[in-house]
């Protein structure tokens, strides 16, 4: 069996990986990882055609598999020894490809003789959301508005919200019903969230909000001095990521090249439509220089940001 699962959703991929394991029936001992930026389809295919422990079935799973896509890895790939072994594949060998990238390179022999062998799968961010949350409290009752109330808090990333959704789970025991009140009680706010909304009220020069989320992250003692450097970071963030889009790099290009969580990067896109490259460097200046006065003992480290925010 040949499967490829591509896409930005690393979660998503991972789960189907451990479905695939399980519907199959596999020990873990016959499960064997690759990576095609360390090991070459050769020896690969070799461990595809060699008999497993006391013959059973096996799971050969392959990260980095750019041999789908315009991108090359870090070894020189001889793909024909793998459309070869499409040929005569060996019934008892799992194989599964996994590409964290959104697009496949369709104009391939190797992608088209894939797909007819094969079973292609795409995980994106454009999946429900709410769909999968609601999985995950499994046997429990929570509904949509409580499902958004733990999203606006901990964010998209469905790796966390597993995390939390456990949490919450671990807490309640036999109690079933989720509520809001659980759901603010057990989670703590993204800090990153907390960033992405003071800068949004910073940038619409919306005082009174930019003030109401910074004093809500001192309550929830945020160091000031640590504010100002998410923020300028996040500011560099947004330009970079400005400047590479227009450059024509995806969003998984980005997200390689800086070493940013790809969710971090749609954020970072789509803030950066709101404003211009000059406004962007005029904050990271100004941020600077109130990093330097509050080290240096010149600036009061509560008071700086509010001054900052109030004389935008």
């Amino acid at each position: 069996m040949l499967y490829l699962l591509y896409g930005t959703e690393k979660f998503l991929i991972d789960k189907e990986i451990k479905k695939i394991i399980k519907n199959e029936q596999i020990d873990s001992l016959n499960v064997n990882h690759f990576d095609l930026n360390l090991d070459t389809l050769e020896n690969i295919i070799d461990d595809a055609q060699t008999i497993s422990l006391f013959n059973d079935k096996k799971v050969i799973i392959i990260n980095n598999s750019n041999i789908f896509t315009a991108k090359k890895n870090n070894i020189e790939q001889n793909t024909q020894v793998f459309e070869q072994y499409l040929e005569n594949i060996n019934p008892d060998t799992i194989l599964i490809f996994v590409l964290y990238e959104e697009k496949l390179d369709e104009r391939k022999k190797i992608v088209k003789v894939f797909k007819q062998k094969g079973q292609v799968q795409l995980f994106s961010n454009n999946t429900n959301i709410h769909n999968l949350v609601k999985e995950m409290f499994s046997g429990y009752q929570i509904n949509f508005n409580t499902i958004n109330l733990l999203i606006d808090r901990v964010g998209k990333n469905l790796a966390i919200l597993e995390q939390e959704a456990n949490k919450i789970i671990t807490y309640k025991g036999d109690d079933i019903n989720i509520t809001d009140e659980d759901v603010v009680s057990l989670t703590h706010k993204s800090f990153d969230i907390d960033i992405f909304a003071l800068i949004d009220a910073i940038i619409k020069k919306d005082k009174l909000q930019a003030l109401n989320i910074y004093h809500e992250m001192l309550k929830l003692n945020e160091e000031p001095i640590k504010i100002i450097v998410m923020l300028s970071n996040q500011f560099r963030i947004i330009y970079q990521t400005k400047e590479m889009y227009k450059k024509g790099y995806t969003e998984n290009d980005i997200a390689s090249t800086l070493a940013i969580h790809p969710y971090r990067i749609k954020l970072a896109l789509n803030s950066s439509r709101n404003y211009s490259n000059q406004n962007l460097l005029e904050y990271i200046k100004k941020l600077a220089d109130l990093d330097i006065g509050i080290k240096t003992g010149n600036i009061n480290k509560e008071i700086g940001l509010e001054l900052f925010i109030i004389n935008l």
